[in-house]
């Protein structure tokens, strides 16, 4: 009897703490949790001394010597560096070597961690670019198109130090879509416009298909390097007008399930799009959508803008 009325105990108090529970809101299932996590990595990305909002310059180099510092006598003039940094030579070949200025090298500028020395450059679309340090300034050497530049990030930019957290969506699994993938056999070079008013050609292995409203829409991947192991979508959405970044958005996925050059399917995890760098800072030279990934739909998922 005593066991009968233990069990009959134990199945009241079960039953007690599951009505307590159906109260209680539904813990997010891993999806979601996965999705929030990923949402504080990026926020610790941007934030890091070297991230997109310590961008605090973009200076174009000209053919020939240029001289690099604070003082006025300067082709390129940064504030926060030493009078006279250096020198970078720029060949017609795009060859480029760093020299000492008049007064040699500042006793504490690194160059890819080691002291200063007259030695080649190399951009950001080598195999290791190189590096400049000194004390919290970060400069390095891209190439866009036909041009070279130094970028210049600063640890205690006023973007950095001033940094008040990103805008989201509320998640919304039912912006995670499971698309078809239309391979191009061979994959095909597509034109890819860029804040700079230039347009660079990147390749596209084939085309996503999916439904989103009701509606049958397509966007066109890009592959950033031909390494890449994710495909790159640059995309605006009708939301582009109002709440999300005006230029539009980024998204990045997962190879589709068969590989690049089969058909197959891959999901569009929307909840992911974020803003280019060119939302944080002017200094950044982001490509913009093409033609064919603006869509005439809204995606009220993902990052919202920044500075609203």
């Amino acid at each position: 009897m005593k066991r009968n009325l233990f069990l009959s105990a134990a199945v009241i108090f079960t039953l007690s703490l599951s009505m307590i529970a159906s109260d209680l809101p539904a813990a997010p299932d891993s999806w979601q949790r996965d999705l929030l996590a990923w949402r504080e990595k990026r926020a610790a990305n941007l934030q890091t001394p070297e991230g997109w909002l310590s961008l605090i310059s973009l200076e174009w180099l000209k053919e020939g010597d240029n001289t690099v510092g604070s003082a006025p006598d300067n082709k390129i003039q940064i504030a926060k560096a030493p009078a006279h940094l250096g020198v970078v030579r720029l060949e017609k070949d795009g060859a480029m070597r760093l020299l000492q200025p008049a007064g040699g090298f500042p006793k504490d500028l690194l160059l890819d961690g080691h002291p200063a020395q007259e030695q080649p450059l190399l951009a950001d679309d080598s195999e290791k670019s190189s590096k400049l340090s000194l004390g919290g300034l970060t400069i390095i050497v891209i190439h866009r198109d036909e041009r070279y530049g130094l970028r210049v990030k600063d640890a205690q930019a006023p973007t950095r130090v001033g940094f008040h957290g990103l805008h989201w969506y509320p998640p919304n699994a039912a912006y995670r879509i499971h698309a078809k993938w239309i391979p191009y056999n061979p994959p095909k070079m597509i034109d890819i416009p860029t804040i700079l008013g230039t347009v660079s050609k990147l390749p596209a292995p084939g085309i996503a298909e999916f439904t989103i409203d009701g509606q049958i829409s397509r966007l066109e991947p890009v592959l950033e390097d031909p390494q890449s192991t994710d495909l790159f979508f640059i995309l605006r959405d009708t939301t582009s007008k109002t709440t999300t970044y005006g230029a539009g958005r980024f998204l990045y996925t997962e190879l589709p399930d068969h590989g690049l050059s089969q058909p197959g399917e891959l999901w569009l995890d929307f909840n992911r799009l974020v803003n280019p760098p060119c939302a944080f800072t002017p200094y950044a030279t982001c490509p913009l959508p093409p033609t064919q990934n603006r869509l005439n739909v809204a995606i009220p998922v993902g990052e919202e803008r920044y500075h609203d």
